[in-house]
């Protein structure tokens, strides 16, 4: 009985954290980017169940970008080489989605497992603007106290509306401890990120963003409180890249 409490209770929070149109993850506290400094950034135009909405995503090959498996819809469109959504620029690259490959244990009521590729309709022409970030080991375990770096279009604070600059902000990873009040935190499968006591966090708008570690992807934009309250959650790369590399294989 009290398993099944638990589940209803992660439920509840995540229904609350993630309504199907609102996208879950992006910027407080952070800066504007420097145009075209993080040229793996993927801005994604999502289509589902009559809604419209947004999310985040970065570039892994020539043809696949990486993202959040709740940002999946009936149709997406990616964007890359943006830095102003609203200044259309020769370095944009716009493309449709032709295959999104959901995670096969993704859990949308706890979250876990969530981790997305798409395959884009063509392969991108990389450029200075336009470019791949490196993925970790399926080895690599990266320890609480590291400082990292996240990024979106997302919303810059609870009531502030969507940014359409690119920003960032630096975050630190937690101890797993400080995701405690996550009943469906896995530390083996994700990251605690962000310090309690610092108003910088990941919020509404752009799930699906990498978190970069000293110029590596290490984890995903995955969902926090409604209140923007640090700590949030991202899916940890690394145990899912053997899948990820199963799938840009054969593919």
């Amino acid at each position: 009985m009290g398993s099944i409490i638990g589940q209803m209770q992660a439920l509840f929070l995540l229904v609350i954290l993630l309504p199907p149109e609102a996208g879950a993850e992006e910027i407080i506290g952070g800066i504007k980017s420097k145009p075209h400094s993080r040229p793996y950034m993927a801005h994604l135009k999502i289509s589902s169940r009559g809604n419209i909405y947004s999310c985040g995503g970065f570039l892994i090959s020539q043809q696949f970008v990486l993202t959040a498996a709740h940002c999946k819809g009936r149709k997406i469109t990616v964007i890359l080489g943006a830095h102003d959504l609203t200044q259309k620029e020769d370095t944009w690259q716009k493309l449709e989605v032709t295959e999104q490959f959901v995670h096969p244990n993704y859990n949308p009521f706890t979250n876990l497992n969530d981790i997305m590729l798409l395959k884009l309709q063509s392969k991108v022409t990389l450029t200075r603007s336009v470019n791949t970030i490196p993925l970790p080991t399926a080895s690599t375990f990266i320890q609480p106290g590291r400082m990292c770096r996240a990024a979106g279009w997302g919303r810059t604070g609870v009531l502030e509306p969507a940014s359409d600059i690119l920003r960032e902000v630096k975050l630190r990873i937690m101890d797993e401890n400080a995701c405690d009040n996550y009943q469906a935190y896995n530390n083996k499968l994700q990251l605690c990120v962000g310090n309690p006591r610092k108003i910088r966090s990941a919020y509404k708008g752009d799930s699906g963003g990498p978190l970069l570690c000293a110029g590596v992807a290490q984890g995903i934009v995955s969902y926090g409180r409604f209140n923007a309250q640090p700590p949030a959650v991202f899916t940890r790369i690394s145990p899912y890249v053997p899948w990820i590399k199963e799938i840009l294989n054969k593919k």
